[in-house]
């Protein structure tokens, strides 16, 4: 029996995958837990039309990701932090603190989930990078500065 799949499952395929299932596994389980749909040709046809559709989309987003690539490109992020006299920070400043600065300085929005930094957070005044993950294989190194305020 071929099924479409409706959801990513394990060791089966992916979601809009079309799979060859044992009769009884499609029939009793992957159909009635709404994870798969007959394989029939209007819903062939249905599948079809939605990868196009998602392929297209999928396109548009990774294009507006590395337009927004190019413009970080040349940018340097500052920010500004609490020091004591021997140069440490009161606190840290982390990929939250980075996304917020990227927001008021430049109006880039960008998830702070998708900002990595070499550790865990920045302890000292200086120049760091970050690692910024825009889209699926779209990522760049931004650099930012952390000044005596």
């Amino acid at each position: 029996m071929d099924v479409i799949l409706k959801k990513d499952i394990p060791n089966l395929g992916y979601a809009t995958e079309i799979v060859k299932v044992r009769d009884g596994y499609g029939r009793n389980y992957l159909i009635p837990q709404g994870f798969a749909i007959l394989a029939t040709e209007a819903n062939k046809k249905m599948n079809a039309e939605t990868l196009k559709q998602k392929a297209f989309k999928e396109d548009k987003v990774r294009n507006e990701a590395e337009a927004l690539a190019k413009l970080l490109e040349s940018v340097t992020v500052k920010i500004g932090a609490k020091v004591a006299s021997t140069g440490k920070i009161f606190g840290s400043v982390n990929s939250l603190q980075i996304a917020e600065a990227l927001k008021e300085q430049f109006n880039y929005d960008v998830d702070r989930k998708k900002i990595h930094l070499d550790g865990d957070s920045i302890k000292e005044v200086g120049e760091y990078k970050a690692k910024v993950m825009l889209h699926k294989g779209v990522s760049i190194m931004i650099n930012f500065e952390v000044f005596a305020e």
